[in-house]
Parts: structure tokens; sequence; C-alpha cells
């Protein structure tokens, strides 16, 4: 992936508007490596590391937001451009899962507690 990925921005939602989304059915695609992923996650999201994004995206669903996610807001700004320009109606969670874990958010894994 490109540097342009990392520093183009795409449309990101703060924790609100992203609860908001997945109330009206977006699912949240982690881009995180796979220890990341099993120390903690979104309830109900789906992991697709960022290395594997363009040979998986077709496992993702066309008709629903999909909001890109990591730790720091950095790699879900360019999984974001990617899905965007694979078709996708995607955004970045701007922050990550700190924003998510200072606003509260629900999280699950082996590290949660």
């Amino acid at each position: 992936m490109s540097l342009r990925h990392y520093v183009h921005r795409p449309p990101e939602v703060g924790v609100a508007e992203a609860l908001r989304l997945i109330e009206d059915g977006a699912l949240v695609v982690d881009v995180r490596r796979e220890r990341e992923w099993r120390n903690h996650h979104v309830p109900g999201s789906v992991h697709l590391p960022l290395d594997e994004l363009t040979d998986r995206a077709e496992e993702l669903p066309e008709d629903r937001v999909l909001i890109a996610f990591c730790t720091g807001g950095l790699l879900s700004r360019g999984a974001a451009n990617l899905l965007t320009e694979l078709g996708f109606d995607a955004v970045s969670l701007a922050r990550g899962l700190m924003a998510w874990r200072a606003a509260g958010g629900a999280l699950e894994g082996e590290r949660v507690g």
C-alpha cells in the first residue's frame, strides 16, 4: 500500500457517530494484527488484517457501511481509503481503539476486563 493511503484523509467518524452507524447496520472491520485482535476487539466486528484487505475484500458485505478500526487511527485511514477505492462505502474511526476505550465502548477478547 502506498504512502498516499495513509496520508490522504478518508471520511472519519468519532465514537458517537460510529455507534450510530453500527446501530443502523454498519460493520466494524478491524485491520490490526491477529494478536491485537485476540486481546480485545469491538463485539460484532470482523477481523481482516490490513495486509490481507485487498485479497479478502470479497468477504465484506457490499450493502453496509464499513468502519475501519485500528489502535490509533493511522492504519484505519489507509484501510478506509483502500476500501473506498474498491467500491465500498467506508469510513475510518478517528483515534481507533484509544477513542473507543476513552468513550467506554464495549470490548471483548482475551485481555478485556
